[in-house]
């Protein structure tokens, strides 16, 4: 646990939350703020930040968490389709430091589109090179 984090504070009963799942690992609670209505957050019980410094026992439990939520977003609530996000570091937009997934529901006509500009790489060679940086750094 780490002492000024909100998602400990929610997982210790200091802070309430509306939890849709927990079992002795994760927890999976509504969003406040969601982006659509459903919107649940999925996260260890345990302090792990960030992604890459958790251990994959961990993110296995949490997957197969995030996998029954967005079935209950879809039986549930009829949902269309499901957004499974997660975010990582400030400048990828994490709000919260501790390690969690953003299960959202998604409906054919619920307005919401996500700001996306694709780009484009200068030339293949480009490409390349940046596929050539990350094969070299994945252990």
């Amino acid at each position: 646990m780490s002492a000024n984090c909100i998602f400990c504070k929610i997982v210790a009963g200091e802070i309430p939350a509306t939890k849709v799942y927990e079992d002795a690992d994760v927890l999976a609670f509504m969003d406040i703020g969601p982006v659509i209505k459903g919107h649940t957050l999925v996260i260890p019980k345990q302090h792990f930040d960030p992604l890459t410094a958790t251990p994959e026992p961990v993110l296995a439990q949490l997957m197969a968490v995030v996998k029954k939520i967005a079935a209950a977003q879809l039986h549930g609530l009829r949902a269309d389709g499901v957004n499974v996000m997660q975010a990582n570091g400030a400048a990828a937009g994490q709000v919260v430091p501790h390690l969690h997934f953003h299960v959202i529901p998604r409906f054919a006509a619920d307005g919401h589109r996500w700001n996306w500009a694709a780009k484009k790489y200068d030339d293949p060679a480009e490409l390349q090179q940046l596929a050539a940086a990350i094969k070299a750094a994945v252990t």
